[in-house]
């Protein structure tokens, strides 16, 4: 297949809250994309924790086998930055270009990921410099990476603003004054990255690449409010995914398919006609979309090692069931695991440090797609849980997972919260020397 440049948009913490996936979140430019490309309504990330995920979509490998066990800002880093697909690509002839948020690695090593050219590490200027990169009659093809902030939290409070009056909190969190007014704030920022990510497609129509271009538009994993970043429930793991352009992305198309995240790396290989490395543990979705198969996979695994604190977890799930296994043996919420919000305060107002969780949770998509009423422990589901025990057990001896043997190595240097904490931003501990988790985890 001839060479096509590729257009990578990405998005902090906005998880399936758009408009193309059903929610009253005003977001005309990627409903416009999506009628014009392919919508995934059952993508997923590998780890719903920010630099984890991202370095999960750009080596096409989990965040335990490529390195990236925590957060760029906080110490970790990938084990080899030649697993990132620009070096791929460039082997094959691309020029790579990064415009705004990257958050593999700290802004003051980012040369060590290999781009050709940064435009801008300035997040509010991330769009303008990606247009002008396409209006300047850029090298073809070319390899951009836009990332934006806007769904971050801290929410701040442009005008206009949605009316928190007419607003209803995600279906998990009861409808109060506190929840509408946090979701009010979280709708205002996405209208705001959609105009945003539409800037810089109409700079690509502008520039007539569009044609020649594969547009990627993804989040790195669920929205920043509790029981949703930073687990592994589908509030956490359940991602937007529109691509446009060669290969069959195209028509308004809608996939039901489960995808991961991990599977974009080996699905534009494919689309080039270049053998994946070694290292991509993802499956291409291409045959699915050409009709060559009935579907794509059968299930999809995800992870938390580190986010603020350390908090591991592994899940499987299936069309039908979701399979989750923890590891903290405090049994109890990581709170600095969630940021600080009205929501967060309300439910701490009712509880919930107080709340325990199992070691293993089983949920039925089916009849509970809010995953709420934990099935694990009841004999008629033995059958299921135990299916799913093998799968998650198979999959971890194949990745070399290290909590096969219970423990996870943090190098020296990594900036971490005790798991007692209340918030990601009080006082922080640097690991002088590695530690390994839970032995001598502090």
């Amino acid at each position: 297949m001839d060479r096509f440049n590729i257009l990578y948009l990405h998005s902090h913490d906005t998880g399936r809250y758009i408009e193309p996936i059903g929610y009253d979140v005003s977001t005309p430019h990627l409903r416009r994309l999506a009628e014009q490309g392919m919508l995934f309504r059952q993508a997923f990330c590998a780890n719903p924790t920010c630099s984890p995920s991202r370095a999960a979509l750009l080596t096409g490998a989990y965040p335990h086998c490529c390195g990236m066990l925590g957060l760029a800002h906080r110490g970790f880093r990938l084990k080899d930055y030649g697993w990132h697909i620009l070096h791929t690509l460039r082997r094959h002839g691309y020029f790579s270009a990064l415009s705004g948020v990257q958050h593999i690695v700290s802004w003051k090593q980012v040369e060590d990921i290999g781009y050709d050219r940064i435009l801008t590490s300035q997040v509010n200027e991330a769009d303008v410099a990606a247009s002008a990169f396409l209006m300047s009659n850029p090298p073809e093809p070319f390899f951009l990476s836009v990332g934006f902030n806007e769904t971050h939290r801290d929410f701040p409070t442009p005008e206009p603003a949605d009316d928190p009056r007419y607003v209803r909190p995600p279906a998990i969190f009861p409808d109060t004054p506190e929840t509408r007014a946090d979701m009010a704030a979280y709708r205002t920022m996405a209208r705001r990255l959609d105009a945003r990510m539409g800037a810089v497609l109409e700079a690509l129509d502008r520039a007539g690449l569009a044609g020649r271009t594969l547009v990627i538009c993804t989040t790195d994993h669920g929205i920043a409010f509790p029981g949703m970043k930073c687990n592994l429930t589908d509030h956490g793991i359940g991602v937007f995914l529109i691509l446009r352009g060669p290969g069959g992305f195209e028509g308004g198309r809608v996939c039901d398919e489960m995808v991961s995240q991990v599977d974009i790396f080996p699905t534009i290989c494919e689309g080039l006609g270049i053998e994946p490395p070694p290292h991509v543990q993802g499956r291409s979705f291409l045959p699915w979309v050409r009709g060559e198969t009935l579907s794509h996979r059968e299930e999809i695994f995800a992870e938390v090692n580190v986010h603020a604190a350390i908090e591991p977890m592994r899940c499987v799930r299936t069309r039908r069931w979701k399979y989750i296994r923890r590891f903290d043996p405090r049994r109890r919420p990581v709170l600095p695991n969630c940021d600080a919000s009205a929501t967060k305060e309300l439910w701490l107002a009712h509880g919930w440090r107080e709340q325990s969780y199992k070691l293993e949770e089983l949920y039925d998509l089916v009849f509970d797609p809010l995953e709420r009423c934990n099935l694990a422990g009841q004999a008629v589901y033995d059958r299921v849980l135990e299916d799913l025990r093998g799968r998650l057990n198979r999959w971890m001896r194949e990745t070399n997972d290290p909590l096969l043997k219970g423990r996870l190595s943090l190098p020296a240097g990594m900036i971490i919260n005790p798991v007692d904490g209340r918030e990601p931003k009080e006082p922080t501990v640097t690991m002088d020397r590695e530690t390994v988790w839970p032995d001598d985890y502090v």
